[in-house]
């Protein structure tokens, strides 16, 4: 057991060590996904975030030291989200075409997402704070962070929910589609870009890449929605 932790105590010290593990844990998410041949409660995100939060609290590993080595991995989500312009730009007639249908679909889908959180939290007795984080948990994480920093809120707890937003997105949202008998790929698309931001525009490119386009849409569209009304919601309603 001393050698065991020698040699743990030596490989922690690396930076590598981490980025290692979250590549690993991240790629055995996805042979779980192809193994259940591709089942939505398979996401491999989950399955990823599972592992690597299993590992951090056996070996007592702090957050900070993890980020440490697989920050890597964070500065490549930049380059990642600007990616998703590539399948935009060439759905970009039928984005054209179905502008106000677009705008509309949006709209609406911010307002739901933000009252429904607010009603949901509200009537369950949730603190100021909490509703703050709350409601812009359908946003990507940098930008619902930012909104709730400024009205005052905690930007850690709004990045957990807009995680596990994202998350329960990915996993049930296709299911609730297919149950409520919507195959258009548009749509679909931007329903899982507006509910579950980044790790749900990751699902409906997997699946297609017309709906992973409007997705992706729907992704960068919602966040600029809630940065716009969320201020005024919040104002109006506390």
């Amino acid at each position: 057991m001393e050698d065991l932790r020698d040699i743990w105590v030596y490989l922690s010290a690396s930076p590598l060590l981490h980025l290692t593990l979250t590549l690993v844990a991240f790629q055995a998410g996805n042979w779980i996904y192809g193994k259940s041949g591709k089942n939505p409660l398979c996401n491999p995100v989950m399955i990823a975030v599972l592992v690597i939060v299993g590992m951090l609290l056996a070996t007592g590993t702090s957050y900070e030291d993890y980020f440490d080595g697989a920050q890597f991995v964070h500065f490549l989500l930049g380059p990642a989200t600007v990616s998703l312009a590539i399948p935009l730009y060439r759905q970009f007639d039928k984005v054209r075409k179905s502008a106000f249908a677009i705008l509309a679909s949006i709209i609406t889908g911010s307002l739901t997402a933000m009252a429904s959180a607010l009603g949901v939290g509200y009537l369950l007795g949730a603190s100021k704070d909490t509703l703050i984080a709350l409601a812009p948990k359908s946003v990507t994480a940098p930008v619902a962070m930012g909104i709730v920093e400024q009205l005052g809120g905690l930007p850690s707890l709004t990045a957990v929910l807009v995680i596990l937003t994202g998350i329960i997105g990915a996993m049930l949202g296709p299911i609730a589609l297919n149950l409520l008998g919507l195959k258009d790929w548009q749509a679909r698309g931007l329903a899982l870009g507006t509910a579950s931001h980044g790790i749900g525009t990751a699902r409906a490119l997997q699946v297609n890449e017309v709906a992973g386009a409007f997705s992706g849409l729907a992704m960068g569209l919602n966040a600029l929605a809630t940065a716009i009304l969320l201020p005024i919601l919040w104002r109006l309603l506390f």
